[in-house]
């Protein structure tokens, strides 16, 4: 899964999977209209496929290098576009909800196989800015496309599930199952970065959570407190997305020459101050300004989270881990919005996941502060500036593809030519009772080389 050839169909797949979450504000403002639910129990719905989204994820942590990454994409399109499909056929609230979860759990599926390959990739993080520019671009058209087409709750479910099915022959180039004791040796270890994982974990769940609910209830704000048709709303919509598209290339060509820590911490800090401008708006010119802002800025910062999480484990249990608690966060943000909206109103409800925006952003910066010189192969020695330590665990059988290269922008490694013979008589004098004399002269004896 490392190679650059299998790059372009984890891309696919990733956009199949993140699309419904996507198109989530047509979802929900859809089912409301057209089949008569409340603003809370549309956002309901919404949550209950993200949470069968999330579900997935947790289901196929740390086992999608054993199954192999062929088998379980393929069920997750097939359940998405067997979910998703049977959504836009039905007609009942209760079918809706049964094939909705159905679906939910095959995009589930298919972002966490896709994540596990990106976490084996040499750049996760420029092929996650990869992903994320497919899917904004997707959802960009479909949002200038969908206002003009009608179709009720139908359409964009159909949407959804035709895209899976067109993103199934890419599955063909991903790898299929281990063999059992290749798989064996690979999947038991112990979790690494623990800590920083669990930190990353919980902070992108309630990162998530504001982003969707206020991107549940956007359409919502648009339509109800500023005054826009739904074609108006769908076109500020289209543009905050496709300038999230300038964001993630903007994201992509950066890279990592100024760390993960800036872009997360002051792109959080941007995100919350455009929620507040999005959710108090009036006009038109203040509610596109807040959409367009948060929206170039959404993306950028999700790719150094998703690749922060892939940096934690080359094997990707924490960007599945990670991105499967992102999604409980996303699948609670339609309800939490729906219902701040109902009991506190639109600007009240933009302060308070403002507030939750920026609590966050210190700990999920303090886990890029913390892990950004880490070496990231299993079994390698816990230590800053850990390219040297990376090629050791090289040596020692870790996995293939996981060793920096060398020479990039955190892994700046210096070659010293030691003689063995000095280097072994320098050892035996340093150990000493009292480490006195001869431990200047190991030092002398390397520092000379």
């Amino acid at each position: 899964m490392s190679s650059r050839r299998a790059a372009w169909p984890l891309v696919a797949v990733f956009t199949a999977g993140y699309l419904a979450s996507y198109l989530l504000p047509t979802i929900v403002g859809r089912l409301s209209v057209h089949l008569g639910l409340t603003p809370a129990q549309a956002g309901l719905v919404g949550s209950a496929l993200l949470l069968s989204s999330a579900s997935a994820g947790f289901t196929l942590a740390g086992r999608v290098e054993r199954y192999g990454s062929r088998t379980p994409a393929r069920v997750g399109l097939v359940l998405a576009a067997v979910g998703y499909g049977s959504a836009a056929l039905a007609g009942s609230v209760p079918l809706v909800v049964a094939s909705v979860m159905v679906g939910g759990f095959g995009s589930g599926a298919a972002t966490a196989v896709a994540a596990a390959g990106i976490a084996a990739q040499r750049d996760p993080h420029r092929t996650s800015s990869l992903g994320l520019l497919t899917v904004s671009a997707t959802a960009g058209a479909l949002y200038l496309t969908i206002p003009h087409l009608g179709g009720g709750h139908r359409l964009p479910f159909a949407v959804i599930a035709l895209v899976a099915l067109l993103v199934w022959p890419a599955t063909t180039r991903l790898n299929g199952p281990t063999a059992p004791e290749e798989s064996a040796s690979r999947i038991t270890g112990r979790l690494p970065h623990r800590r920083s994982g669990l930190v990353l974990a919980g902070g992108m769940l309630v990162w998530s959570m504001a982003q969707n609910a206020l991107w549940g209830v956007s359409s919502r704000i648009g339509v109800v407190q500023v005054g826009l048709s739904e074609v108006t709303v769908g076109a500020v919509f289209a543009a905050a997305l496709g300038a999230g598209l300038l964001g993630v290339m903007g994201a992509g060509v950066l890279g990592a020459r100024v760390g993960r820590a800036v872009p997360i911490g002051l792109g959080t800090v941007i995100i919350a101050g455009s929620i507040v401008v999005s959710s108090s708006a009036r006009d038109l010119g203040s509610f596109a300004t807040g959409e367009i802002l948060w929206n170039t800025v959404y993306p950028v910062v999700l790719s150094y989270l998703i690749g922060l999480a892939a940096s934690l484990d080359v094997r990707g249990r924490w960007a599945v881990l990670a991105g499967s608690a992102s999604s409980v966060g996303v699948a609670c943000g339609p309800l939490l919005g729906s219902v701040l909206s109902e009991e506190a109103g639109y600007p009240a409800m933009g302060l308070i996941l403002g507030a939750a925006t920026l609590l966050v952003a210190a700990p999920v910066t303090a886990v890029a502060l913390h892990t950004g010189g880490r070496p990231l192969v299993p079994g390698s020695v816990r230590r800053r500036g850990g390219a040297p330590a990376a090629l050791l665990a090289a040596t020692t059988g870790s996995l293939s593809g996981a060793v920096p290269k060398l020479g990039s922008p955190e892994q700046a490694v210096t070659e010293l030519r030691v003689r063995r013979r000095r280097l072994v008589r320098s050892a035996i004098r340093t150990a000493g009772p009292d480490g006195g004399p001869g431990q200047s002269n190991a030092y002398a004896s390397t520092s000379d080389r």
